[in-house]
């Protein structure tokens, strides 16, 4: 029987860390661990301070540095105790008690031919590690929750050794035991299976712990939910080792919102992109703009007829309500948009232009002649608002360029470098800096925000996080070239567009445009 609420342990810290590319410092743990405590997440595993120095520094100074509000419960990681050893002195064990931490997540063996070859002891032996961990952390008065690793092979292969193991976990004093898909290769029927029987069989909760190796993290997750699985684990846009683990930001929201069954509480459920999006953030990663519920374009729509009919009614078009989980609609301009997307933009800053007025035909006269010189605005919402102010009338420019020179130079070193020289004017007071970069555009980018930072300070919060650049047509270097410059605040994400036959003019126009459509949004919340 499927459960009517789930508790979500987030293991961003740990499993998530060890996804290619992903680097966190202790202060970025920190961060994370607070972002997750804002959402509601039960359990934050925070890693394994027997495996490295910077989890060790993480947990000696949580309790100083970092606030979990009494929402969320910190929780450290690390296996039961060796062949051979007591638990009490196992140095892994007490590297995990020094942690402090009123929960801990053990894993273990559960699998006959890891029990032979590579634990190398007998099957009883291998229980016995299981359920004297179990019962060590239990002693100290620690919750424990117990990871069967390898858990779907190893029901494959011997499903009642499997159970025992599970069992002995249980006997221990396990308030739940989750079954592991290791190497993310489990179908879902196999998933279904298994659960069933771990629920039918075992006196405590279950759980599920998922990989991405077969594109199936979320669907088995889900899955095991509606078999009878209560805790789920998992990270936070899917970042894991090798494919990713379970994406809690799709897993959440399809459990609470299509299934009714709670995962985080409801009034945080609002809080779902924000934390998904800050989190990308302190991870260094850029989220495609598919990702479901949470992307930019998840409730972006384009054609006409689509606009239209989710105007009259969302749910023609949109599975739930886009402020479900904090995200926000989006009609996108285009040479096949029709006057409702012209007119959701308008709308914001005039209301009283109207469908028939001629400021619309104006626009969109206006966005095709634009698209036919190569502007594709479609991914660049930011220019696009842009682009409707200045023909409303309502545009005014925070700073205008009086004079700007680039220069390039590649020394014997053979490291190319460059430098950029500006002068701007905001209302009438002139501010002229310099700045070298990696290229020209970078050179550029630094210049113009040093300026700028001394009229408009939140132009610290800007980080480009994406630049992409195409080549219109077939002149070689006389062709015309696209940019595109994606930015983030690290709560909201914008994309700008430029277009010229010279590069640097094209990451000109994105880049003013990226700039100025921050100082616009910031002055309209005040």
């Amino acid at each position: 029987m499927r459960p009517d609420k789930v508790e979500i342990l987030d293991t961003t810290l740990r499993d998530g860390a060890q996804a290619e590319g992903i680097s966190f410092s202790v202060n970025d743990k920190y961060r994370i661990a607070e972002l997750l405590s804002s959402v509601g997440v039960k359990y934050i595993e925070a890693g394994n301070p027997g495996s490295n120095p910077k989890d060790r520094e993480f947990f000696a100074g949580f309790k100083e540095k970092c606030s979990l509000g009494g929402c969320s419960t910190l929780a450290a990681f690390g296996s039961t105790r060796r062949k051979g050893v007591a638990p009490e002195d196992d140095k892994g064990i007490a590297d995990i008690v020094a942690a402090d931490t009123d929960t801990v997540v053990i894993f273990g063996k559960v699998w006959d031919m890891e029990v032979r070859e590579v634990l190398r002891c007998s099957r009883e032996e291998n229980m016995d590690m299981i359920r004297d961990t179990v019962e060590y952390f239990r002693s100290l008065g620690k919750e424990v929750i117990f990871d069967a690793e390898h858990y779907f092979e190893a029901y494959q292969c011997d499903p009642v050794y499997a159970l025992k193991c599970l069992k002995a976990a249980q006997e221990g004093g396990a308030s739940a035991v989750v079954l592991c898909d290791t190497n993310g290769a489990t179908m879902p029927g196999v998933v279904e299976t298994c659960v069933k029987e771990a629920v039918a069989g075992i006196d405590c909760r279950i759980g599920i712990h998922t990989h991405n190796d077969s594109g199936l993290a979320v669907a088995n997750t889900i899955v095991a939910v509606l078999a009878g699985a209560s805790h789920v684990q998992g990270t936070f846009n899917g970042i894991g080792e090798r494919c990713g683990n379970a994406n809690l930001s799709t897993i959440i929201p399809n459990l609470q919102l299509k299934y009714g069954i709670e995962c985080i509480p409801d009034d945080k459920m609002p809080l779902l992109t924000h934390v998904a999006r800050a989190m990308a953030e302190v991870a260094n990663i850029t989220l495609t703009g598919q990702e479901p519920y949470i992307g930019v374009s998840a409730f972006s729509h384009k054609a006409g007829m689509h606009v239209d009919g989710v105007k009259k009614n969302p749910s023609t078009f949109e599975h739930v309500e886009p402020e479900s989980v904090g995200n926000s609609r989006r009609f996108l301009m285009s040479e096949i948009s029709g006057r409702s997307a012209i007119m959701d933009i308008i709308s914001k800053y005039d209301s009283s232009v109207e469908k028939s007025s001629p400021q619309v035909s104006r626009i969109l006269a206006r966005l095709k002649e634009m698209e036919h010189k190569g502007y594709h605005f479609e991914g660049a919402q930011a220019s696009q608002e842009l682009l409707v102010c200045k023909e409303l009338g309502v545009y005014n420019p925070y700073f205008r360029l009086e004079k700007m020179r680039i220069s390039g130079e590649q020394p014997w070193s053979g490291e190319f470098s460059a430098s950029a020289f500006i002068k701007i004017s905001v209302d009438d007071i002139n501010e002229v800096t310099a700045s070298e970069g990696d290229g020209p555009v970078n050179a550029m980018d630094q210049a113009l925000r040093k300026a700028l930072e001394v009229f408009y300070p939140e132009i610290n919060d800007i980080r480009l996080t994406d630049y992409k650049v195409r080549v219109l047509d077939t002149k070689a270097t006389a062709s015309q070239v696209r940019v595109l410059i994606e930015s983030t605040d690290g709560d909201e994400i914008w994309s700008t567009v430029g277009v010229s036959k010279d590069i640097l003019e094209a990451s000109w126009i994105a880049l003013v445009d990226s700039l100025e459509y921050k100082l616009m949004k910031s002055r309209m919340k005040k």
